[in-house]
């Protein structure tokens, strides 16, 4: 090792000795050792596929060769200050090694004067490749500032951000001209990993992306790096604003996401990191001024939606972040609580909504199949807020997805708030946490967290494809509360294609429309059907895990004619929505696997990275 590798060594490991220590005061010990771990089953998971290239040498040589229909010129802004130069020439030379030949390299350089050798650097660079533009900034005008100087000296139809310390993968550009000419993209995005510099090959994380999410947009922004767009678009969004400087990507991506009328997410790793001891990727816990920015950015991006809403760090990383809106009209909530012979399970139900609940304008209707319970009865008689609460007889044969269609039909309230006898209220803003999402007109519906008494999660949102019978299933059963989950997907709000009837909570208008739940898949799925119906009509729907409820359903298992009930509830499941399991879950990747529930990579996940010949 020489003077200058044993010197960056020790640089990185007493950075990141002091990042682990910032963590630590921050959020205790048992977050910041579930990070760790999260971070070593990051780079086992990287290992194990480290050595199965996206592309072969083979396929990188035949994109040089491929013809497209559209003639387009991508412009690749890189805004430079005081690039280390093996940093610079080895993001130079990964633009150069792209299969897809026509771009300009706008580098704008805003470097001090103790940094002559990146101006050096590029000015040999551009001197011996045409596409390759420079110049130097009178004056060093922040991130912003020296990005929309890019811009300025930019002519392609379409413009990449990169950073100046960062590796483009080979065929990026031309995965991008394919979107562009298979789909007519506008707004295209990859994924990505972050690597420990210099080695490439020394994977701290990877980021498998959703598809477009809003609301996920709005809590982090996950689509990050590679980000590609139209110029036409950022004509009508506008150019980087200083005034957000350290979180002035996520404040032009909810921008241009706002205009762009075809977004495409590529589900492939074409963008690498580089994570060393000066930058964002290393660590942005002591950035305040990068973490109120995203702060601002997401306020003014819920403002442009006619929305008002507080914006706050969560509680387990600084630039993920908490949304509450504001409540626009304390509307009527009718609570629907289906019952069988359960008086103590819905007594517990009931009084922890009394009891609990911050949100007063709301009604509880039991729908109660079986015998004439009197227990039960005499219980709502006497509740001191009976005057709140409707008891109704169905019949002792009516499915669960039954009970909840007879409670709605008496229901008053502009909302439906759907619980079971077997689920407590732990959050007091529950009711709040949900009726924020869906009073929203893209929203139809919003899902709750249920945990069982273990405190281990039961039921969060429900990814498609995944479970025994390949519909659906919960991610993360048996996980433990607190845990948040791969990239921190089980700490904030966000789309999804279905939630759990158990705490989800519908406008009743939309509930109606739908034709409520399907009796004919009263075994199974019936929650996830309504769903996908909502969805198709073009709704959102949300799960958040500020609504907690725990559940103490026991565990039964299944008798014969349950077991056949479900076959057919499954068989017409896949004949209805047989081509959207085909698909596959848009908010999940699919480098993802189906067999289990916890992010795990799936072996067809590809990630090394080869340079053309």
């Amino acid at each position: 090792m020489n003077k200058n590798d044993f010197t960056r060594a020790i640089a990185e490991s007493v950075s990141l000795v002091g990042k682990g220590i910032r963590y630590l005061k921050t959020y205790g010990f048992v977050h910041t050792w579930e990070k760790i771990r999260t971070w070593k089953q990051n780079r086992t998971d990287a290992r194990e596929i480290i050595r199965c290239p996206l592309f072969t040498r083979e396929e990188l040589a035949g994109q040089k060769q491929d013809c497209f229909p559209r003639d387009i010129t991508f412009s690749i802004l890189v805004p430079l200050y005081n690039t280390p130069v093996p940093f610079l020439r080895e993001m130079i030379q990964s633009v150069q090694d792209q299969t897809y030949g026509k771009w300009e390299l706008c580098l704008a350089d805003g470097s001090d004067s103790l940094h002559p050798e990146v101006g050096e650097v590029c000015k040999q660079y551009a001197r011996e490749d045409c596409r390759i533009l420079y110049q130097k900034l009178e004056k060093n005008m922040g991130i912003s500032g020296n990005t929309n100087a890019c811009i300025e000296m930019s002519q392609g139809e379409y413009i990449a951000l990169f950073d100046h310390d960062d590796v483009l993968h080979p065929a990026a550009l031309h995965e991008v001209m394919q979107a562009i000419c298979e789909q007519d993209a506008d707004f295209i995005y990859t994924d990505e990993t972050t690597f420990e510099s210099p080695d490439i090959t020394r994977v701290v994380s990877m980021h498998f992306k959703p598809d477009f999410a809003i609301d996920n947009l709005r809590a982090n922004n996950y689509i990050c790096h590679l980000t590609v767009f139209k110029r036409s678009i950022l004509a009508s969004a506008g150019m980087f604003r200083p005034a957000y400087d350290g979180s002035q990507d996520h404040d032009l991506v909810l921008r241009l996401t706002k205009h762009a009328e075809k977004i495409v997410h590529i589900p492939k790793v074409l963008y690498y990191w580089r994570s060393h001891p000066l930058s964002v990727a290393m660590d942005i816990s002591s950035k305040e001024y990068a973490i109120q920015a995203g702060r601002n950015a997401v306020q003014a991006s819920i403002r442009d939606y006619g929305c008002t809403a507080s914006v706050d760090s969560s509680w387990f990383f600084p630039t993920i972040y908490r949304i509450q809106y504001e409540i626009q009209r304390e509307e009527k909530v009718s609570i629907l609580i289906p019952a069988r012979n359960n008086p103590a399970g819905v007594q517990r139900c009931v009084n922890s909504v009394f009891s609990r609940s911050t949100y007063r304008n709301f009604e509880i209707i039991i729908a109660h199949a079986g015998s004439d319970d009197s227990a039960l009865q005499r219980y709502c008689r006497n509740l001191p807020e009976k005057e709140a609460v409707t008891v109704l007889q169905a019949d002792a044969d009516t499915p669960l997805c039954g009970l909840y269609n007879i409670a709605a039909q008496k229901a008053s309230g502009k909302y439906l708030l759907l619980l079971n006898e077997n689920l407590e209220v732990i959050t007091p803003g529950w009711i709040e946490e949900l009726l924020m999402f869906t009073q929203r007109e893209d929203v139809a519906a919003a899902g709750s967290v249920s945990y069982a008494p273990n405190d281990t999660v039961l039921c969060a949102w429900n990814v498609l494809g995944m479970g025994e019978h390949g519909i659906a299933a919960s991610p993360y059963r048996g996980l433990v509360k607190g845990n948040t989950g791969y990239m921190g997907r089980l700490g904030y709000a966000q789309d999804v294609s279905a939630v759990s009837a158990s705490g989800m909570l519908i406008e009743k208008a939309a509930f109606r429309k739908a034709g409520g739940f399907d009796t004919a898949l009263s075994a199974a799925y019936w929650d996830i059907d309504l769903c996908m119906r909502l969805r198709k009509a073009g709704f959102l729907i949300v799960w958040t895990p500020y609504a907690e409820l725990t559940d103490y359903s026991p565990r039964v298992d299944s008798e014969r004619n349950a077991r056949e009930a479900v076959a057919q509830a499954v068989f017409l499941f896949k004949k209805r929505w047989g081509n959207e399991l085909a698909a596959g879950d848009p908010y999940y990747n699919p480098n993802f696997r189906l067999d289990r529930d916890d992010f795990s990579l799936s072996p067809n996940a590809k990630l090394r990275y080869i340079r053309p010949v």
